[in-house]
């Protein structure tokens, strides 16, 4: 099992040479070989960041993505048309600074093919990320009914006639990529899973009962789905980020853990539960008690979505009270959550995220050795 006490959850910052390359491509005005140097590029700086600032876990920072979900629909036909509003909808709240924000989901999105794999989801990402660096290199997958966003009634009932015969197929998919993974020497996958926590509030969930689960449904059969990615790797790690949300430095719900604690911390098979922690609107360390003793428990403490620097005696403050209910050799500490969960980023710079990977990893030392 992968030990570290520091970690990443999963994107960085781009680049606005990357952004701007994005946009070129798209209009036709450079070619994909000149886009893919610059892409390459913004990989190698992610690298070195993360290098530079001391972590023992990296990731590419999910550069080639548009958004922490999209290398699905990028690499599987069936999903009819879709944009990167797809993943952004949602009711945002922000703070005095960024505002609120307010996305509707789109009309015509649904599954509308069955669905088939013209390209490995991750294969590129993580054989390129291996090869630039000689420490844990960790690539990270969608939870499967996260993408029960895009089944629907009226749109996909032709083709998939329940959202579980949709979901299916999408496990098949994302087992099959763990397979590649594991094949091309991945040792640490992160589940991301930001749409459990989005049932502690009213309206997202009426959305997901909507689809014909219940509270308690998504809970059980959810998991089962996910466990199922992670069924007999003996040789992998495997993470799962919980989170409420994270887009333009907003969040889509507040809460603490407690309603979903028991079902996902004790059924979960990950080993490594990477957990949202950085203010109030987490709640309290008290979910913690209902992590079994064989996992290990990555404390979000470190915010994203501002440039507010955390001092070293803040978190270990933070790390001694998460200790009352883990013991300290079964925490570690990492961002809340990606710097960039898609293109549109947060709030602050990338010498503020150096920084911030910094204090994480001088907090580490301080605490760990």
């Amino acid at each position: 099992m992968i030990t570290s006490h520091t970690d990443v959850v999963g994107s960085l910052l781009r680049p606005q040479e990357l952004l701007m390359a994005q946009e070129e491509l798209a209009a036709g005005r450079i070619s994909r070989s000149a886009f893919k140097v610059i892409e390459d590029r913004a990989v190698d700086e992610a690298v070195a960041l993360q290098e530079g600032a001391g972590l023992e876990v990296l990731t590419d920072g999910e550069m080639r993505r548009l958004s922490f979900q999209s290398q699905m629909t990028q690499a599987v036909e069936g999903f009819g048309e879709w944009d990167i509003d797809a993943f952004l909808w949602g009711e945002w709240h922000g703070d005095e600074e960024v505002g609120d924000w307010s996305r509707k989901r789109p009309a015509g999105l649904g599954v509308t093919g069955k669905l088939a794999r013209r390209r490995h989801l991750c294969a590129e990402e993580f054989s390129y990320l291996r090869a630039r660096t000689e420490r844990t290199p960790k690539v990270t997958l969608p939870s499967p009914s996260l993408f029960a966003n895009f089944w629907s009634p009226e749109h996909s009932a032709a083709v998939y006639p329940t959202l579980e015969s949709f979901l299916a197929d999408v496990v098949a998919i994302l087992r099959d990529e763990v397979v590649e993974l594991v094949r091309l020497g991945a040792c640490y996958i992160q589940i991301d899973a930001p749409h459990y926590p989005l049932l502690l509030d009213p309206e997202p969930r009426a959305f997901y009962e909507s689809r014909g689960w219940q509270l308690d449904e998504w809970l059980s059969f959810g998991i089962e789905l996910d466990n199922a990615l992670m069924a007999d790797f003996p040789e992998v790690t495997f993470g799962f980020h919980l989170c409420r949300g994270n887009q333009g430095s907003r969040w889509l719900v507040e809460g603490g853990y407690d309603l979903i604690a028991k079902p996902i911390f004790q059924n979960v098979r990950a080993q490594r539960l990477l957990l949202e922690y950085d203010d109030p609107r987490s709640g309290s360390f008290e979910p913690l008690r209902e992590v079994p003793d064989d996992r290990m428990v990555v404390l979000g403490l470190v915010t994203t979505k501002n440039a507010h620097l955390e001092s070293p005696h803040h978190l270990r403050k933070r790390i001694e009270e998460a200790s009352r209910y883990v013991e300290l050799e079964r925490l570690a500490i990492s961002p809340q959550c990606g710097f960039s969960t898609s293109i549109v980023g947060n709030n602050l710079c990338v010498e503020d995220q150096r920084k911030k990977l910094e204090v994480l990893c001088v907090t580490a030392r301080a605490v760990w050795g």
